[in-house]
């Protein structure tokens, strides 16, 4: 099974994916990336800093984004090229984080679409803001 081609897909069409981010999550990330940075693992340090309290990698939920590209839209087969982000506000243990993708420009004869994405937390604050450039996968040939 393969994701929505270029020609099955269109402009406003929309997926989500959420996930609650739990201190495994972190640590886990932590142990994957090699990103050990304070902030993020040692409390003792964290309640120091502006946020006063442990905070999640930005690119734990910017990966949240990349599930929801591979999996939903376009979905299994797609194909990354680009991702802008801008991060605006923490991620917290236990937050519920909901990435979001919305077509908005399809490129047809680059086989491309430019996705807006979006993470908010449970409370509707949005945390993370961007935008990707995305390769669907193509028709399977029979």
């Amino acid at each position: 099974m393969i994701g929505k081609t270029i020609g099955e897909l269109k402009i406003g069409d929309t997926a989500e994916f959420a996930k609650t981010v739990s201190e495994s999550d972190i640590y886990l990330y932590a142990g994957i990336t090699g990103d050990f940075n304070p902030a993020h693992i040692n409390e003792d340090y964290a309640k120091n800093t502006f946020f006063k309290t442990r905070i999640a990698h930005g690119m734990l939920s910017a990966g949240f984004i990349s599930t929801v590209i591979g999996n939903e839209l376009p979905g299994t087969g797609s194909i990354y090229v680009k991702q802008d982000l801008r991060f605006l506000a923490p991620v917290r243990i236990g937050d519920t984080i909901t990435a979001r993708v919305e077509v908005i420009e399809i490129m047809d004869g680059k086989n491309r679409v430019r996705l807006k994405t979006v993470c908010v937390n449970q409370e509707g604050t949005q945390v993370l803001d961007g935008e990707a450039i995305v390769s669907p996968p193509k028709p399977l040939k029979k």
